[in-house]
């Protein structure tokens, strides 16, 4: 396997403080069909617009930016899940439960449970992952925003998915470019098997099928992130995608407000 010089992710360096506005959200629960419990927040009016987290992350990261308080000032319903096996969702130990690209169907699930007709949704580098294989399942979705993320993901032998996959499987010493990834999430108590297996049952979303989504897409990221690969090659497999480069880099760019501001403006303006 192909060793990276340098690996970071949404989330590997964060502060480790959440706003008092975090801790004050009201919490809803979606049971899955296999019994899992996905944790969400429900917030605001409006349209609809999901907001889907990276690895190591969990849906109090998204409350915390500029984007999730310009969203709720500019009239938009924002529900933000913890994914399966983050946060304050159930977080198992089998395979069986992170199979099937299940955590598209958890997102679907709520939108259903709650009678969501339409929705517009932003994924963040491995949220963006799982939200470019919810477009390619859920006709409900509007608009896509794929922010922090390159062409890398519609390999299913990436290897820095791969990597990760090992190392939060026990084999960090391995690996010697994820460990710092790898105490991270054990400095937070964030639980290495769910994500492990996170890693290995990574959506994969072919060329070819990002291609078939013809309604408004915006890529955006930051100008000093590439370390999901290219977004501008990202952009030539879909039909007609916009592309939005903001100062930052992968870990930085999410909460600022040229971010914000962008998607914001991609949302009001189709």
């Amino acid at each position: 396997m192909k060793r990276l010089k340098q690996i970071s992710c949404f989330g590997v360096v964060l502060t480790l403080f959440f706003t008092s506005y975090s801790f004050a959200q009201t919490f809803k629960y979606y049971e899955a069909p296999d019994k899992i419990r996905i944790a969400y927040t429900d917030s605001g009016s409006g349209k609809v617009v999901v907001l889907l987290h990276g690895f190591i992350n969990t849906g109090a990261n998204w409350r915390k930016t500029a984007l999730y308080k310009d969203l709720l000032k500019n009239g938009y319903r924002v529900i933000v899940p913890d994914l399966r096996g983050n946060g304050r969702s159930d977080k198992p130990h089998e395979d069986k439960f992170y199979a099937n690209e299940i955590e598209t169907s958890d997102v679907m699930g709520i939108l259903t449970d709650l009678k969501v007709k339409a929705y517009e949704v932003v994924g963040y580098s491995r949220g963006a992952i799982v939200a470019a294989k919810l477009i390619t399942k859920d006709k409900r979705v509007a608009k896509v925003v794929l922010g922090g993320m390159g062409q890398h993901f519609t390999n299913p032998n990436w290897d820095r998915r791969l990597m990760f996959a090992a190392a939060f499987n026990g084999k960090f010493h391995l690996y010697p470019e994820a460990q710092g990834a790898v105490k991270y999430a054990k400095s937070i108590n964030a639980d290495t098997v769910a994500l492990g297996l996170l890693q290995k049952y990574q959506p994969v979303t072919s060329p070819e099928d990002l291609k078939k989504f013809s309604k408004p897409v915006l890529l955006i990221a930051g100008d000093e992130d590439k370390d999901n690969g290219d977004p501008a090659i990202l952009q030539t497999y879909f039909k007609d995608a916009k592309l939005s480069i903001v100062r930052g880099n992968h870990n930085t760019t999410y909460n600022t407000e040229p971010f914000s501001t962008e998607i914001i403006k991609f949302l009001q303006a189709h």
